[in-house]
């Protein structure tokens, strides 16, 4: 007589998928690796681990994408010298996933854009925020260039099976049919500034942050990508949403933009029962816009807070993986329309792909943001790891769209930088201080 099978949460299934049978919390597994993932700052190191160890090809060439998006156009002879390792392994291993200027973008831009991760797949990348792909459902996380070496040359990788941490976003509003969407002004970026607010920057050390509610029901892809973008800045292993027709539409719309995608989706969900670390509970009925304060990402205060702080501010930015998509660049756009940024203010743009960028062009918003005053950057992540295209001199403060604000994360120690949504920035740069963009919206 079978065992009875416990209830499994969806990372335990997508888990269970890939290795052909039942595993739960805590349990070491190696597992088949969908997609590996590699930019221009880790992918060297990889590269030098893979050939030290004597490996002569890639175990599974096409599950292998370098997107050169940190330093790309180059800033210096480093950064050329560097590009030109990841460009040359590239085109020595004939490379079909592979990005640089001609085709560019954030790398956790990209890779929906192009529909080269789905749901069900279990994804890694030499990059913290990898985690973001967990909005289609997937399992993805940040692993060393090491870690992605072993990929490289296997195809696998080894993981403890992470336990999980249930997030309800809760609204009474939405659930009773008296609206549509969350509270006015409220975005993905407020959802997980609000979950790291109260669970600490290593609360979910290890874990899976597991997103429902009738919040979330209705929340675009595009939020979807900015809440699980930071789960890691909780320390989560993964962020993960449960696919559902917003998830199934937005692939549907890749496979037609691109001809296909590189497989077909698994959509898993949890089932009734799994076991959970802790349920977190949020009423998003009740949130207001946020603002996380230096130095780190769980400082989150009330925008009615900030306002009363009267904190002036001299660069704006919006961008990075967890906020360079269309729809931020549309709300900043309706904000600014018309309007000139502060003359004490830099507000720099920058789209996370050149699609978005082109899109963008088309709908008006370009033009927008350029007649505000904003300057538009191509599409890289220099500016939010403090790189270039937006460094911050010392005692400047800085509105961003980013998911870190660590001591000298966007350039000088004596930086300061807040996290915040694309319309408070918006809004921001044009009053030259933190300002409530609910006044406008």
């Amino acid at each position: 007589m079978s065992k009875p099978q416990s209830p499994q949460t969806i990372t335990e299934k997508i888990f269970s998928h890939h290795c052909g049978k039942k595993v739960y919390a805590d349990e070491i597994i190696e597992t088949n690796i969908d997609m590996v993932i590699g930019n221009d700052i880790t992918t060297p190191l990889s590269i030098k681990a893979f050939e030290n160890s004597g490996a002569s090809k890639l175990a599974n060439p096409d599950s292998f994408c370098i997107v050169m998006d940190h330093y790309i156009p180059a800033k210096d002879i480093l950064s050329a010298n560097q590009a030109r390792i990841s460009r040359d392994f590239a085109k020595k291993h004939s490379l079909k996933h592979y990005f640089d200027e001609r085709d560019m973008g954030i790398e956790h831009a990209l890779l929906p854009e192009k529909g080269l991760v789905v749901s069900g797949d279990v994804i890694i990348g030499a990059d913290s925020h990898t985690c973001t792909h967990g909005a289609l459902g997937a399992f993805s996380t940040g692993l060393g260039s090491t870690d992605l070496a072993y990929a490289m040359i296997t195809g696998k990788n080894w993981f403890r099976v992470p336990r999980s941490i249930k997030v309800n976003f809760r609204s009474e509003n939405i659930k009773n049919g008296k609206s549509t969407s969350m509270a006015r002004g409220i975005y993905g970026k407020d959802l997980i500034l609000e979950v790291i607010r109260r669970l600490g920057v290593d609360g979910a050390l290890y874990q899976a942050l597991e997103f429902g509610g009738e919040a979330i029901s209705t929340l675009s892809m595009d939020d979807r990508f900015s809440l699980c973008n930071m789960a890691i800045e909780a320390g989560a292993k993964n962020g993960i949403i449960p696919p559902d027709e917003i998830t199934k539409e937005f692939l549907d719309s890749r496979k037609k933009a691109n001809g296909g995608l590189r497989a077909e989706p698994i959509f898993h969900t949890s089932d009734e029962g799994a076991k959970y670390e802790r349920v977190l509970e949020i009423d998003t009925d009740t949130l207001e816009p946020l603002v996380a304060y230096p130095f780190l990402p769980s400082n989150g205060k009330s925008i009615s807070q900030a306002t009363k702080d009267d904190i002036k501010i001299d660069q704006a930015f919006i961008g990075s993986c967890t906020n360079g998509r269309l729809s931020d660049l549309q709300i900043a756009a309706s904000i600014l329309k018309g309007k000139k940024i502060h003359s004490d203010v830099r507000l720099i743009i920058t789209p996370g792909t050149q699609a978005i960028y082109k899109a963008a062009h088309k709908l008006g918003y370009i033009d927008t943001l350029l007649e505000s005053g904003a300057l538009i950057s191509n599409p890289t992540c220099g500016a939010c790891l403090g790189g270039y295209m937006g460094i911050l001199g010392d005692n400047e403060k800085c509105i961003s769209t980013t998911n870190r604000n660590f001591i000298g994360r966007m350039g000088s120690r004596n930086s300061q930088v807040f996290l915040a949504n694309s319309a408070v920035v918006a809004y921001s740069a044009i009053a030259g201080k933190i300002a409530d963009p609910r006044e406008v919206l």
